[in-house]
């Protein structure tokens, strides 16, 4: 797992070595173990080293074979089987590196060599005898992409800080992105905050070449919707996990440097310890407590799961105190607002074992590729929620307090007709009825509202996954749009700040096929969520896990806001700059942090999600 960086000119032959070194600059965090830059005609690659596999020299990077050379950020987890099928062809190795199969695979096969690959990964391919450069992303956006164009120009990273050092783009914010982001706490598909900075999608690749570019997908969920593995019944089904999440989690303990995990005591990494159990490896595992009040406390439950497989426990205890100063790293680390809480014990956990360890397996992806999500129990009866859903939203309006609120908004976004409405108001606490544009000035909120529409990403993946039933729909609108956007850059941000490679067993290509194209009544029955996992699992993990209510990281940033962080926030929030940029209402935002002060309503998510745009606003104005 590594940095890459670039510059591309197409008209020109510029010295871009200047420019390449100051972008791989911006990103030695993500390889802290070496750097190295590839010049050519018209072309610049920068990577920054984090020594996996092969860590001798003969995995160095920019790794150059023939006319070809690559800057590649991620781990090939087929790369041994790609392998041994080049080796039978004639082709030589000089070291055992899955970067150096990834060049025979595009010397012997092409494009058509790079989607064979299986894992996780981003990179930059440059065929100096095509004078063709390849931007490719992996299937999930697992690993992060971001480009630019300006002037002839293309610069492109794997952080925007990258592409914005590498050369002069359009910082103005994009509308339609601030409008999502105030909605969910995260933009969609390939936009940023930036107008001129743009993420190469999930399954993409940009290629350049003739004098002209494109970009077009190479693989996309239908490809697993239409021709994955299809188990319909139950006892064949949970065979079939339990099968696929031990060979995933097999082959992502390959590496030259020690593994460990992330262990939180929940069904998803307790799985991912069974299986590193099953195969005979004993990890070191990482489970993290905080000293703030009213957090959950998973310590007691990892600890148990722990001794169960036999794992070298650490138990870590993190000071909560120093909030602000956390907070300002994130957002750095992060290169625009985003509002996802759970970065923080993350990037916490990576900080503290950071020099200790450089792998590690997490959970993530579990909920959406067996449906974990409340939301999907909802939707699994959307019929009758369509019916009731006026009668319990009156409900929740009448009754005070925190469940019947979320009750009645649950209730009015269940009984939308409209499916991505549907899909969308599940997942924020913002409604139709008070948006949160409604702390506009009047002017700001109107070229907003009429200039933006913060559904249209849900519309296009209602469009896109029409046939499927309500559950299937959601679940694959999570795969598609909510894990690259918001869940994934989350473990890719807070663990790469600390040089630490992330892996997401549960995300194998393995195990997302067969998920995605099961049944969605073999994951969701009732109340029960995860039950083809749960029943995958059961007998190998305990069943207080098993069985237990879902929790996670629990990051109270709703007490923070009332407590601990209620200084800090005021005054980033009521900062004149900060208002006037983005068109706030000084008064409607001082009502909105008085109510929630006094605990008259919970407008926690919105005033976090406003902190975060104060802090990423107050660093790029400088």
């Amino acid at each position: 797992m590594c940095g890459i960086c670039g510059l591309y000119c197409l008209n020109s032959n510029d010295d871009l070595g200047f420019g390449v070194r100051r972008m791989v600059r911006t990103i030695a965090h993500r390889g802290p173990d070496a750097e190295g830059t590839f010049m050519g005609e018209r072309i610049a690659l920068g990577h920054r080293r984090l020594s996996i596999l092969d860590p001798s020299a003969a995995g160095a990077q920019p790794m150059t074979l023939g006319a070809v050379t690559v800057v590649y950020n991620g781990e090939s987890y087929n790369f041994l089987e790609l392998r041994a099928q080049l080796s039978r062809q004639g082709h030589e190795f000089r070291g055992h590196s899955d970067t150096e199969v990834l060049l025979h695979a595009y010397d012997a096969w092409g494009l058509d060599g790079l989607a064979r690959l299986e894992g996780l990964f981003a990179f930059a391919l440059w065929d100096g005898q095509r004078k063709r450069l390849v931007l490719m992303r992996d299937r999930l956006g697992i690993k992060p992409l971001f480009y630019a164009w300006s002037g002839g120009r293309l610069a492109f990273g794997s952080e925007i800080k990258a592409v914005l050092a590498g050369m002069s783009v359009d910082r103005n914010i994009d509308d339609q992105a601030l409008a999502e982001y105030l909605w969910y706490g995260n933009s969609f598909e390939d936009r940023t905050i930036y107008c001129g900075v743009r993420a190469l999608q999930p399954g993409h690749r940009l290629i350049v070449e003739n004098g002209s570019h494109r970009i077009e997908p190479w693989w996309r969920i239908e490809d697993w919707l239409e021709h994955g593995p299809c188990v319909a019944d139950p006892v064949e089904a949970a065979a079939a996990v339990r099968g696929a999440i031990d060979s995933a989690v097999a082959r992502q303990l390959v590496s030259d440097v020690p593994v460990g995990i992330f262990l939180s005591g929940g069904i998803d990494s307790s799985s991912i310890a069974a299986a590193a159990a099953a195969s005979g490896r004993r990890l070191a595992s990482f489970s993290v407590g905080f000293d703030y009040e009213r957090g959950v406390n998973e310590l007691p439950k990892a600890r148990r799961v722990a001794q169960a497989f036999g794992l070298d426990h650490h138990e870590l205890r993190v000071n909560g105190g120093a909030l602000d100063e956390v907070l300002m790293r994130l957002v750095a680390a992060h290169d625009e607002p985003f509002a996802d809480a759970a970065n923080i014990p993350l990037y916490l956990l990576a900080q503290a074992v950071s020099g200790e360890i450089k792998v590690v397996l997490q959970g993530d992806g579990g909920d959406e590729m067996f449906a974990g999500y409340r939301r999907y129990a909802i939707l699994r009866h959307a019929g009758l929620w369509r019916v009731w859903s006026r009668a319990l939203a009156r409900l929740g309006s009448l009754i005070p307090g925190a469940f019947s609120a979320r009750l009645g908004r649950m209730a009015a976004a269940a009984g939308q007709s409209d499916p991505a409405l549907r899909m969308a108001l599940l997942l924020t606490v913002e409604t139709l009825r008070d948006p949160p544009t409604a702390l506009l000035e009047s002017g700001a909120r109107r070229r907003l509202e009429e200039g933006t529409d913060p559904f249209l990403a849900y519309r296009s993946s209602a469009r896109r996954f029409a046939q499927e039933d309500p559950v299937q729909q959601m679940l694959l609108t999570d795969v598609a749009l909510q894990l690259p956007s918001q869940f994934l850059t989350k473990v890719d941000r807070a663990t790469m700040a600390h040089g630490i490679e992330a892996r997401v067993p549960l995300l194998d290509e393995e195990v997302a096929a067969l998920a995605i194209r099961m049944p969605s009544k073999l994951k969701v029955h009732g109340r029960q969520k995860k039950l083809v996992l749960r029943n995958a699992m059961r007998g190998r993990v305990p069943d207080e896990v098993l069985d237990g209510p879902k929790t996670g990281f629990g990051v109270p940033y709703e007490e923070w806001l009332r407590g601990p962080l209620a200084g800090f926030a005021r005054a980033r929030l009521f900062d004149a700059p900060f208002l006037e940029r983005f068109g706030l209402d000084r008064e409607r935002l001082a009502a909105a942090f008085d109510e929630h002060q006094a605990r008259r309503r919970d407008r926690g998510f919105l005033l976090w999600k406003l902190l975060q745009l104060s802090l990423w606003s107050r660093q790029d104005l400088r």
